[in-house]
């Protein structure tokens, strides 16, 4: 799929083959735009290829607004309403994929992610798009060819290290920080500076937490212990932060699992998490029931209801003070409101993605063009849109590279 293109003519270059630009690459190709996709990596959508263990959690049932983070929470509603999770469902559908719902919304390739890239890169070759891999991009500019105002053509060129290519429009679909070891870089929010785009801090996402010195000696070797919470942040802002009911694990640094991913994209690094480790339990009324009011039966109950190194471990570290009411409902209290204090993320290396990104405020909602730049693009994981963890990331990808590519 590699030919030599530099003097080729195109009307758009795609910037990144990931879930974005291969669903903005294949739609423009639809359209009879002359498309070329440049990737850095030597296969495309390896995000998509290492998601969800392998089989790629591709979208959820129940994408909505409120599964976003940004700067402007009304940003992402217009084109996640033009192209939604049955949009794609129908997608590969017509390509015979067998998928399942795990839970919660979320969808599942039944055998293998590489179902997804193979279905995306058919569309695409369909479509007549060009696909260059192993294309290291050194940079982007945009000319104007043209004597006068009235002939001037925008024209970007992007200079790869061995060829360089241009067209009237440009789309930067370079992802986020994340997963640096399959080559995530800064390219995109660097193109976007150069052109004068704000940008909203990047950070990592949906991301382990690390535990103090102190907390890493008390809790760490518990590494692989799974319990089900609900985890939150006490905000005191107006924007209140979701509480997520999921598992946490313990690991060798500090703690991960569904829950603490999901909490992660709201940590500010200062703020304390809130665990509530027995949700929707009543221990001390489940003690009096059973007729028992005593230290040897409390920790007979914490060991039905926690894992039992864990409940060893929470005794040893919170010892029942007492055998009065009062010890009783504390200790209960101290269960349902559990406070960590994390010292920091896994950073980008762990990370599922990258919050922040180029500032919503600098696109049409509709089309993902730059105000400033008219014909430069921006879609997917670069842009400060940010789902939360099963499938809204992906979801967002498909729908803002659909936009572009009816807009190219």
């Amino acid at each position: 799929m590699n030919h030599s293109g530099a003097n080729q003519k195109y009307d758009v270059i795609v910037l990144g083959a990931g879930a974005a630009g291969l669903m903005c690459a294949l739609e423009a190709g639809k359209r009879g735009r002359r498309v070329l996709l440049l990737e850095r990596a030597d296969r495309i959508g390896k995000k998509i290829l290492i998601s969800g263990g392998g089989r790629c959690n591709f979208t959820n049932l129940h994408t909505g607004p409120e599964n976003f983070i940004s700067a402007n929470r009304h940003f992402a509603k217009s084109a996640l309403a033009r192209y939604t999770p049955a949009d794609f469902v129908r997608f590969i559908e017509k390509h015979g994929i067998p998928y399942h719902e795990k839970k919660l919304g979320q969808l599942f390739c039944d055998r293998t992610a590489s179902d997804i890239t193979l279905m995306l890169e058919r569309e695409c070759r369909d479509a007549g798009v060009e696909i260059r891999l192993n294309t290291k991009l050194r940079q982007a500019r945009k000319s104007e060819v043209g004597k006068n105002d009235a002939q001037k053509n925008r024209h970007f060129t992007v200079q790869a290290e061995d060829a360089s290519f241009g067209a009237p429009r440009l789309v930067v679909a370079t992802g986020g920080l994340s997963i640096p070891k399959i080559g995530a870089t800064s390219f995109g929010y660097d193109l976007a500076r150069q052109f004068g785009l704000k940008i909203e801090p990047a950070r990592a996402a949906l991301v382990p937490l690390v535990f103090s010195e102190r907390d890493r000696k008390r809790w760490c070797d518990l590494a692989g212990v799974s319990i089900e919470v609900v985890a939150s942040i006490r905000s005191t802002k107006r924007n209140s932060k979701p509480a997520f009911r999921e598992n946490m694990l313990f690991t060798h640094r500090g703690i991960s699992g569904p829950a603490i991913l999901q909490t992660s994209s709201y940590w500010d690094g200062k703020e304390s998490i809130h665990l509530d480790l027995v949700p929707d339990r009543k221990l001390v009324a489940e003690l009096r029931e059973r007729g028992h009011h005593d230290e040897a039966s409390w920790r007979l109950l914490l060991r039905e209801v926690l894992p039992r190194r864990f409940a060893d471990r929470w005794l040893e570290t919170y010892p029942l003070a007492g055998n009065s009411d009062r010890a009783f409902a504390d200790a209960e209290r101290q269960l349902h409101e559990w406070e960590v204090k994390p010292e920091a993320t896994e950073g980008y290396g762990k990370a599922e993605v990258t919050a922040g990104g180029v500032d919503t405020n600098e696109l049409s909602a509709q089309t993902m063009e730059s105000r400033k730049v008219p014909g430069l693009f921006f879609v997917g994981e670069v842009v400060d849109v940010t789902g939360q963890l099963g499938g809204f990331n992906f979801q967002w990808a498909w729908a803002s590279g659909f936009c572009a590519g009816h807009a190219v």
